[in-house]
């Protein structure tokens, strides 16, 4: 990991020009000590970082260094698209010539907002984008381990939907999005297919996402809590959201009733529930259960 964040801070420097420590951290997820060590690591490597104290210093390269990435290979090139960090692979093709922004926009698209945090296995990523990049169709087995269907088709692009890879391509006509931790096994096909005119991944992407949600279910829920325990749900919920406060009185939503009462009863203690009537029958019977388990335990 320490190489491709290396990498990453030579990268962001080439096209920031200027960034402090604490810019540096925010976008590689580190600590400020971790970067001062990066950087010590980079000068010993005989690249010309520049420190500069002050309100608006920083660190940045020597006025005129260009980093040498251009001797990268296609392949190279297309290995970074899949290996690097989601932040580094948006700014990729502004320090690499060699590759064509266009076509990259085409194939590869990048959305940060993850669905929450996976550490999916995805063998078969390294394929499927072969055969993105060749415009050549693909033959996958997909789906459940146990029982798996074969299907033959079109690979349009990736999308990285944080650490979620998704592959989306043209079946019948239709253009469908498949989960590529899903995908059993992969086979390029000699037969190269026409990519759809007029095709826009990144508008297909955010078009399915916005149905994609609409889809989900809704469980709407009214609740009395601090600010504190706000901002505590804020970041805890994955399957749901907040959609108003009004001082103490929060309007939000879950997928359901019962990641509503797990969620909620994590601070329970701290909050009422005010709708619906279900729901606070249901959390006043759990938390009841809890003492009288807890008590039965201490006695």
């Amino acid at each position: 990991m320490r190489a491709d964040r290396l990498l990453s801070i030579l990268l962001q420097l080439q096209f920031h020009g200027r960034l402090t420590s604490a810019a540096l951290a925010k976008r590689l997820e580190v600590s400020e000590r971790t970067i001062h060590r990066d950087m010590s690591s980079l000068s010993t490597a005989g690249v010309p970082i520049v420190a500069e104290r002050g309100a608006r210093g920083g660190w940045s390269l020597l006025e005129g260094y260009r980093a040498n990435l251009t001797g990268l290979s296609e392949a190279e090139v297309q290995a970074l698209f899949v290996t690097r960090p989601e932040k580094l692979l948006a700014d990729l093709h502004l320090v690499l010539p060699k590759l064509n922004p266009q076509l990259a926009r085409q194939r590869i698209y990048i959305d940060i907002n993850g669905w929450n945090r996976s550490n999916e296995q995805v063998p078969h990523l390294p394929a499927l984008q072969d055969a993105v990049w060749r415009d050549r169709k693909v033959r996958i087995l997909y789906g459940d381990a146990e029982c798996p269907s074969q299907r033959i088709l079109d690979p349009l692009g990736l999308v990285a939907k944080g650490s979620i890879w998704y592959l989306v391509a043209r079946i019948d006509g239709d253009v469908r999005s498949y989960r590529v931790s899903r995908v059993r096994e992969a086979t390029i096909l000699d037969e190269a297919f026409a990519r759809p005119e007029n095709f826009d991944l990144a508008e297909f992407w955010d078009s399915s996402s916005v149905r994609f949600k609409e889809r989900l279910p809704r469980f709407e829920v009214v609740i009395r809590a601090s600010q504190p325990v706000v901002d505590w749900l804020r970041r805890m919920i994955r399957f749901g959201g907040i959609d108003e406060v009004s001082v103490d009185r929060v309007r939000m939503h879950f997928d359901a009733e019962e990641v509503a009462k797990a969620v909620l009863l994590g601070v329970g203690d701290q909050i009422e529930v005010l709708e619906p009537d279900s729901l606070r029958q249901s959390i006043f019977v759990a938390a009841r259960n809890i003492v009288s388990r807890n008590r039965s335990s201490a006695d």
